[in-house]
């Protein structure tokens, strides 16, 4: 540079910049989700890049090629071995609506007498036909809503296939980009930064897996207790849906809730219609016990937050954003306090309140950049 800038000019231009990435975040902001997730996504399977790194010899890069790709195999073969018999239940389920229709239409078609109270229903069923012909007659408007929907999410499902590869296999370069970035002076103070907001991400996921086991484990007892058939499964995918906030529970007990309408308990001596009631009632006593008590404490601990502040981030995340930013609202609100605090005692000229127990992880990563620029 011939010259240097004067302090106007200098704060002007930081202005500028601060203005367009305010609007360039906005106009891009749905895609910060998938990134977001992927994040997550790579984070996990970090781990087993690092153990084919360490017990079978292999570089970064076939390493991840190799974690990668068999997971992703994986993932697309999951589908592939469930749909034939997904087709057969839906035929099944289909069959049983069907049948339950027909008998509804049977029951209603005759007078119910109760006592001396008689309801004849024979001049609803003309209405009830309409509604049921008004649904049918619906549906393709709505598949062509459901396939949008479909293409729309494939398309954010493949940005983040994509973005998986990507983070595994230049994290560490992005990760140095980024803390580059900041004067000398303070990249120590950058670092010490990334590394406290890694260990926050860190400690949310292990409360998001004992979430997930606690409450796979409790709704397994839940339905074993009560006889409902293929109780095990339905358990386990209640815990494993369970990263999804609110929605994934609620699939699993609609899956169980179906099981129960058309097959009834193992041993329990009460018709199919009542031990769907007493599934729907675990459900929301168990459910709202999550919720409103378990979550909140164990991700409220996990990354310091008050359990009321979670519970609220939570709903409110649900209500606003929709459920995938349900999912990383409490890390994401633990890292921008973590930014805050720090961004407070610059602007107020006060020391930095940073992690001090990180400084010997700082001090490695220092040493080993020092071997590396004497190397070149």
């Amino acid at each position: 540079m011939t010259k240097k800038w004067s302090t106007p000019a200098r704060y002007l231009t930081l202005i500028l910049i601060i203005i367009l990435v305010v609007i360039l975040g906005w106009y891009m902001h749905p895609i910060f989700q998938p990134l977001i997730i992927a994040g997550l996504i790579a984070y996990i399977m970090m781990p087993l890049v690092n153990l084919a790194k360490e017990r079978l010899g292999m570089k970064h890069k076939l390493a991840v090629n190799l974690v990668y790709f068999l997971s992703l195999s994986l993932v697309l073969a999951s589908p592939v071995l469930f749909v034939p018999e997904l087709i057969v239940q839906i035929q099944v389920f289909s069959n049983d609506l069907v049948r339950i229709y027909e008998q509804a239409l049977s029951f209603l078609s005759e007078p119910i007498r109760l006592g001396t109270f008689v309801f004849d229903a024979s001049d609803y069923l003309s209405e009830l036909e309409g509604s049921v012909l008004a649904v049918l007659t619906s549906l393709p408007e709505q598949a062509l809503h459901i396939i949008e929907s479909a293409s729309r999410n494939a398309a954010w499902f493949f940005v983040i296939v994509v973005a998986v590869y990507y983070l595994l296999l230049d994290w560490d370069k992005l990760r140095e980009l980024f803390i580059r970035q900041a004067p000398e002076a303070y990249r120590r103070d950058a670092r010490l930064i990334f590394l406290e907001i890694k260990q926050l991400w860190a400690a949310y996921l292990r409360s998001q897996i004992a979430l997930m086991a606690i409450v796979g484990t409790v709704f397994t007892i839940a339905w074993f207790s009560i006889g409902l058939p293929g109780a095990l499964i339905i358990g386990i995918l209640t815990g494993l849906l369970n990263i999804i906030p609110d929605v994934g529970p609620m699939v699993a007990t609609v899956i169980a809730l179906a099981v129960a309408l058309l097959e009834g308990s193992l041993f329990l001596p009460i018709s199919n219609f009542w031990f769907a009631v007493l599934i729907l009632v675990i459900f929301l006593v168990l459910v709202n016990l999550k919720n409103v008590w378990l979550r909140p404490r164990l991700m409220g601990r996990s990354v310091h937050l008050h359990e009321g502040l979670v519970f609220v981030a939570i709903m409110a995340a649900v209500l606003i954003q929709g459920i995938l930013s349900a999912i990383v609202v409490v890390p994401v609100i633990a890292s921008a306090l973590v930014i805050g605090r720090y961004l407070r005692a610059g602007i107020f000229g006060l020391e930095p309140d940073l992690r001090e127990d990180l400084l010997e992880e700082i001090e490695a990563v220092e040493e080993a950049e020092e071997v590396d620029t004497t190397k070149d």
